[in-house]
């Protein structure tokens, strides 16, 4: 597959957090990588708050070569946050986000460049075959599971982190100003021509993912609450199922009270009645809750991040 002749540039989209085993070995990879196609390139780093030395290693490369940029958040704003500001800042006709683990291999990137100049707007990878334990194979099952059950997304089973995108993408991408985000479903939802391409994945370089299965789970709960109104139609179907069964048990109680058993009711039942019941309205309502949390956090005009530093950025 032959490359564009124009000269455009390539930006790579890299969030980091206590990366610091990972980094040189990122940049040695995809530098060389990134020396063999015709374009124009930068690595946008945007670090989350990390303590370790990930920074410094990023500005001790960022002085040998000026492609190397970065970002500094001022906090830790988690992941979706942080590809959000890396996608505000890279300037790039084509951007590409990956992890800097290595497991979406840089020898890829050019297989990515090749499909998006075939006219796509978005490329996804897909995972031929996911290099990590059975336990987080298992858990990351249930993830996408979860999401694509409950907010109907219809996300791409084995989906990668790395994926390339234009620019026209990522200005419809930058329009997005909610600040529950959930970068996979954004992107399925700005639609667009959009094409995969199956990728082999290889061992974690070095470290461990910060993206454990509770901060997982966590994101598809977020996800589902923002991109469906699945839990109120619960909540509206199973409060009318449980009016209906009332009614029904109350009719039952009427009719053998009349026709069949002489009874009395005690205080037992009638405890564990009002304490089911009240346990109920208290988790309806905290559903209910949450929604209209969300909808404080969105009606402040905050912004989506804060930046602390920048290095090698010339719009500051």
């Amino acid at each position: 597959m032959s490359l564009s002749t124009t000269t455009k540039k390539l930006s790579l989209v890299v969030p980091v957090y206590f990366e610091q085993e990972c980094i040189h070995q990122f940049i040695k990879e995809t530098t060389a990588v990134l020396a063999t196609l015709p374009l124009d390139y930068e690595i946008v780093f945007v670090d989350d708050g990390s303590q370790d030395n990930t920074v410094p290693l990023i500005k001790e490369k960022a002085v040998e070569n000026d492609c190397i940029k970065l970002v500094e958040l001022s906090y830790n704003h988690g992941k979706q946050g942080a590809v959000t500001a890396g996608i505000r800042y890279a300037t790039g006709d084509y951007l590409l986000y990956m992890d800097p683990d290595l497991q979406d291999p840089p020898d890829e990137i050019p297989r990515f460049v090749a499909e998006i100049e075939k006219g796509y707007d978005l490329v996804f990878g897909i995972r031929e075959e996911k290099m990590d334990s059975w336990l987080n194979s298992l858990l990351s099952k249930i993830f996408w599971g979860t999401l694509n059950k409950f907010t109907g997304l219809q996300i791409p089973k084995g989906l990668a982190v790395m994926r390339i995108f234009n620019r026209k993408f990522a200005d419809k991408f930058n329009e997005y100003g909610e600040h529950n985000r959930f970068i996979e479903g954004i992107f399925i939802h700005i639609g667009m021509k959009r094409s995969e391409i199956v990728i082999k994945q290889r061992e974690r370089f070095a470290g461990t993912s910060k993206f454990n299965f509770s901060r997982k789970m966590a994101l598809a709960f977020n996800a589902i609450l923002d991109f469906s109104q699945l839990p109120l139609l619960f909540v509206v179907r199973f409060g009318f199922f449980l009016s209906l069964v009332g009614v029904l048990t109350l009719v039952g109680i009427v009719i053998a009270k009349l026709f069949f058993i002489d009874f009395q009711a005690g205080w037992p039942s009638l405890m564990s009645a009002i304490l089911l019941g009240t346990g109920l309205q208290i988790f309806f309502m905290g559903i209910v809750a949450v929604y209209i949390g969300k909808i404080y956090k969105e009606s402040k005009p905050r912004p989506l991040f804060s930046i602390r530093e920048t290095t090698n950025i010339d719009d500051e």
